[in-house]
Protein backbone atom coordinates (compact mmCIF):
# COMPACT_ATOMS: atom_id res chain seq x y z
CA UNK A 1 0.00 0.00 0.00
CA UNK A 2 1.69 3.76 -0.79
CA UNK A 3 0.96 6.41 1.01
CA UNK A 4 2.11 10.28 1.14
CA UNK A 5 2.80 11.63 4.52
CA UNK A 6 3.04 15.17 5.32
CA UNK A 7 3.97 16.49 8.46
CA UNK A 8 3.43 19.74 10.51
CA UNK A 9 6.40 20.56 12.26
CA UNK A 10 5.81 23.36 15.06
CA UNK A 11 3.81 22.10 17.74
CA UNK A 12 3.15 18.89 15.64
CA UNK A 13 6.66 17.18 15.57
CA UNK A 14 8.29 19.66 17.87
CA UNK A 15 7.71 22.39 21.06
CA UNK A 16 9.98 25.71 19.59
CA UNK A 17 9.22 27.37 22.98
CA UNK A 18 9.05 30.67 21.35
CA UNK A 19 11.88 30.51 19.25
CA UNK A 20 10.07 30.69 16.24
CA UNK A 21 8.75 34.38 17.16
CA UNK A 22 12.22 35.48 18.03
CA UNK A 23 12.97 34.54 14.53
CA UNK A 24 10.40 36.51 12.72
CA UNK A 25 11.34 39.58 15.24
CA UNK A 26 15.28 39.42 14.36
CA UNK A 27 14.48 39.15 10.61
CA UNK A 28 12.18 41.70 10.53
CA UNK A 29 14.58 44.17 12.69
CA UNK A 30 17.53 43.30 10.43
CA UNK A 31 15.67 44.58 7.53
CA UNK A 32 14.34 47.35 9.44
CA UNK A 33 16.39 48.29 11.97
CA UNK A 34 13.64 48.31 14.64
CA UNK A 35 11.81 46.03 16.19
CA UNK A 36 7.90 44.81 15.53
CA UNK A 37 5.72 46.74 18.02
CA UNK A 38 3.85 43.26 18.32
CA UNK A 39 4.88 39.52 17.76
CA UNK A 40 4.41 37.60 14.49
CA UNK A 41 0.69 35.94 14.49
CA UNK A 42 1.70 32.45 13.41
CA UNK A 43 -0.92 29.56 14.11
CA UNK A 44 -0.06 27.28 10.80
CA UNK A 45 0.69 30.60 8.45
CA UNK A 46 3.50 30.47 6.05
CA UNK A 47 6.12 32.34 6.52
CA UNK A 48 5.28 34.71 3.63
CA UNK A 49 2.06 35.52 5.35
CA UNK A 50 3.42 35.94 8.51
CA UNK A 51 6.17 38.69 7.25
CA UNK A 52 4.08 40.24 4.73
CA UNK A 53 1.06 40.66 7.55
CA UNK A 54 4.10 42.47 10.01
CA UNK A 55 5.34 44.51 7.46
CA UNK A 56 1.87 45.89 6.43
CA UNK A 57 1.31 45.52 10.05
CA UNK A 58 3.54 48.45 11.04
CA UNK A 59 2.79 50.76 8.11
CA UNK A 60 5.87 50.05 5.94
CA UNK A 61 6.45 48.45 2.41
CA UNK A 62 6.33 44.93 1.93
CA UNK A 63 10.47 44.20 1.05
CA UNK A 64 10.99 41.32 -2.21
CA UNK A 65 10.89 38.26 -1.05
CA UNK A 66 14.15 36.92 -1.58
CA UNK A 67 15.42 39.63 1.02
CA UNK A 68 13.15 38.45 3.39
CA UNK A 69 13.43 34.50 3.22
CA UNK A 70 17.55 35.34 3.78
CA UNK A 71 16.86 37.46 6.98
CA UNK A 72 14.67 34.59 8.04
CA UNK A 73 17.29 32.00 7.22
CA UNK A 74 20.16 34.02 8.70
CA UNK A 75 17.82 34.77 11.75
CA UNK A 76 17.08 30.82 12.22
CA UNK A 77 20.61 29.76 11.94
CA UNK A 78 21.72 31.57 14.43
CA UNK A 79 18.97 30.42 16.68
CA UNK A 80 19.66 27.14 16.18
CA UNK A 81 21.86 26.53 20.15
CA UNK A 82 19.11 28.42 21.46
CA UNK A 83 16.16 25.63 20.12
CA UNK A 84 18.01 22.83 20.92
CA UNK A 85 18.38 24.07 24.67
CA UNK A 86 14.66 25.29 25.06
CA UNK A 87 12.51 23.33 22.70
CA UNK A 88 11.96 19.72 22.19
CA UNK A 89 10.77 16.98 20.07
CA UNK A 90 7.21 16.76 20.90
CA UNK A 91 6.19 12.75 22.96
CA UNK A 92 6.32 9.68 20.18
CA UNK A 93 7.90 11.71 17.44
CA UNK A 94 11.22 9.94 16.81
CA UNK A 95 9.32 7.13 17.00
CA UNK A 96 6.51 7.34 14.61
CA UNK A 97 9.11 9.24 12.16
CA UNK A 98 11.24 6.60 11.66
CA UNK A 99 8.31 3.48 11.46
CA UNK A 100 6.92 5.54 8.86
CA UNK A 101 10.26 5.79 7.19
CA UNK A 102 10.84 2.08 6.76
CA UNK A 103 7.20 1.35 5.95
CA UNK A 104 7.56 0.73 1.83
CA UNK A 105 5.86 2.30 -0.52
CA UNK A 106 5.46 5.13 1.74
CA UNK A 107 6.58 8.63 1.00
CA UNK A 108 7.41 10.68 4.41
CA UNK A 109 8.23 14.42 4.27
CA UNK A 110 6.93 17.75 5.20
CA UNK A 111 4.27 20.16 4.76
CA UNK A 112 4.86 23.38 6.84
CA UNK A 113 4.92 26.58 7.03
CA UNK A 114 8.64 27.18 7.36
CA UNK A 115 10.80 28.25 4.61
CA UNK A 116 13.06 25.11 3.66
CA UNK A 117 16.07 26.60 5.86
CA UNK A 118 14.29 27.06 8.82
CA UNK A 119 12.99 23.26 8.64
CA UNK A 120 15.78 22.04 8.26
CA UNK A 121 16.98 23.78 11.23
CA UNK A 122 14.04 22.86 13.85
CA UNK A 123 14.26 19.34 12.76
CA UNK A 124 17.98 18.95 12.40
CA UNK A 125 18.07 20.37 16.42
CA UNK A 126 16.43 17.31 17.70
CA UNK A 127 17.81 14.66 15.02
CA UNK A 128 14.57 14.31 13.04
CA UNK A 129 15.85 15.54 9.71
CA UNK A 130 17.13 12.33 8.91
CA UNK A 131 13.84 10.69 9.42
CA UNK A 132 12.12 12.67 6.51
CA UNK A 133 12.28 13.46 3.17
CA UNK A 134 12.80 16.70 3.01
CA UNK A 135 13.37 17.15 -0.48
CA UNK A 136 10.10 16.49 -1.47
CA UNK A 137 8.78 18.65 1.33
CA UNK A 138 6.53 21.53 0.09
CA UNK A 139 7.67 24.55 2.55
CA UNK A 140 6.75 28.33 3.61
CA UNK A 141 8.61 29.91 0.44
CA UNK A 142 6.26 28.10 -2.48
CA UNK A 143 2.88 29.48 -1.47
CA UNK A 144 1.17 32.18 0.85
CA UNK A 145 -1.80 29.63 1.39
CA UNK A 146 -1.64 26.88 3.16
CA UNK A 147 -3.70 24.58 0.78
CA UNK A 148 -1.88 25.80 -1.61
CA UNK A 149 1.18 23.85 -0.29
CA UNK A 150 -0.46 20.34 -0.95
CA UNK A 151 -0.12 20.05 -4.90
CA UNK A 152 3.38 21.49 -4.63
CA UNK A 153 4.26 18.86 -2.36
CA UNK A 154 2.62 15.91 -4.47
CA UNK A 155 3.92 17.63 -7.83
CA UNK A 156 7.16 17.09 -6.38
CA UNK A 157 6.89 13.44 -4.78
CA UNK A 158 5.41 12.41 -8.63
CA UNK A 159 8.58 14.22 -10.02
CA UNK A 160 11.13 13.08 -7.69
CA UNK A 161 10.02 9.87 -6.62
CA UNK A 162 7.90 8.58 -9.15
CA UNK A 163 4.85 7.88 -7.17
CA UNK A 164 1.58 7.75 -8.79
CA UNK A 165 -0.99 10.89 -8.86
CA UNK A 166 -3.79 8.46 -7.19
CA UNK A 167 -1.40 7.45 -4.41
CA UNK A 168 -3.67 8.93 -1.47
CA UNK A 169 -1.80 11.91 0.67
CA UNK A 170 -2.82 12.53 4.79
CA UNK A 171 -1.59 15.22 6.13
CA UNK A 172 -0.55 15.29 9.93
CA UNK A 173 -1.04 18.83 11.76
CA UNK A 174 -2.71 20.64 15.00
CA UNK A 175 -3.90 23.55 13.54
CA UNK A 176 -7.21 24.22 11.49
CA UNK A 177 -5.59 24.98 8.97
CA UNK A 178 -4.03 21.90 8.84
CA UNK A 179 -7.93 20.38 8.61
CA UNK A 180 -8.05 23.29 6.09
CA UNK A 181 -5.38 22.35 3.90
CA UNK A 182 -6.22 18.73 3.73
CA UNK A 183 -9.58 19.26 3.21
CA UNK A 184 -9.49 21.46 0.46
CA UNK A 185 -6.73 19.36 -1.41
CA UNK A 186 -8.76 16.07 -0.86
CA UNK A 187 -6.14 14.57 1.18
CA UNK A 188 -6.62 13.10 4.72
CA UNK A 189 -5.83 14.59 7.74
CA UNK A 190 -4.93 13.39 11.10
CA UNK A 191 -5.27 16.45 13.01
CA UNK A 192 -3.29 16.51 17.23
CA UNK A 193 -4.09 18.54 19.88
CA UNK A 194 -0.63 19.24 20.60
CA UNK A 195 -0.44 22.65 20.11
CA UNK A 196 -2.96 26.26 21.40
CA UNK A 197 -6.01 24.55 19.47
CA UNK A 198 -7.78 21.70 21.13
CA UNK A 199 -9.47 18.73 20.11
CA UNK A 200 -13.20 20.88 19.63
CA UNK A 201 -11.59 23.64 17.70
CA UNK A 202 -10.05 20.76 15.75
CA UNK A 203 -13.32 19.07 15.03
CA UNK A 204 -15.32 22.11 14.23
CA UNK A 205 -12.81 22.97 11.59
CA UNK A 206 -13.85 19.60 10.00
CA UNK A 207 -11.44 16.55 11.50
CA UNK A 208 -12.08 13.32 12.22
CA UNK A 209 -9.14 12.01 13.18
CA UNK A 210 -7.89 13.57 16.41
CA UNK A 211 -5.16 12.81 18.47
CA UNK A 212 -3.43 14.21 22.17
CA UNK A 213 -0.20 13.58 20.81
CA UNK A 214 1.77 11.43 18.26
CA UNK A 215 2.78 8.84 21.39
CA UNK A 216 1.04 5.86 20.59
CA UNK A 217 3.19 4.71 17.68
CA UNK A 218 0.84 1.50 16.74
CA UNK A 219 -2.23 3.59 16.84
CA UNK A 220 -0.41 6.41 14.58
CA UNK A 221 0.08 3.61 12.16
CA UNK A 222 -3.03 2.10 12.53
CA UNK A 223 -4.77 5.34 11.42
CA UNK A 224 -2.55 5.75 8.32
CA UNK A 225 -2.24 2.22 7.20
CA UNK A 226 -6.46 2.73 6.88
CA UNK A 227 -6.19 5.74 4.62
CA UNK A 228 -3.29 4.06 2.87
CA UNK A 229 -6.13 0.89 2.68
CA UNK A 230 -8.78 3.65 1.73
CA UNK A 231 -7.36 6.11 -0.09
CA UNK A 232 -9.67 8.66 1.07
CA UNK A 233 -10.50 9.97 5.17
CA UNK A 234 -12.72 7.20 7.09
CA UNK A 235 -16.06 8.14 7.46
CA UNK A 236 -15.75 7.85 10.98
CA UNK A 237 -13.47 8.19 13.69
CA UNK A 238 -11.59 5.45 14.71
CA UNK A 239 -10.65 7.63 17.73
CA UNK A 240 -13.46 10.31 18.36
CA UNK A 241 -12.47 13.43 19.37
CA UNK A 242 -11.77 14.72 22.89
CA UNK A 243 -11.64 17.65 24.68
CA UNK A 244 -8.48 18.47 26.39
Amino acid sequence: MELIVLWDIDHTLIENAGVSKEIYAAAFSSLTGREPTAPARTEGRTDRLIMRDMFLRDGLPVPEWPAVEDALARAGHDRLGELRSRGTALPGVPEILKAASLRSGWVSSVLTGNIAANAHVKLSAFGLDSLLDLSVGSYGADAELRPELVPIARARIRRLRGVPADVPTVLVGDTPRDVEAALASGSGIVAVASGIHNSKELAEAGALEILPDLSDTKGVLSILEFFAARGKRPRTSLHRPRTR
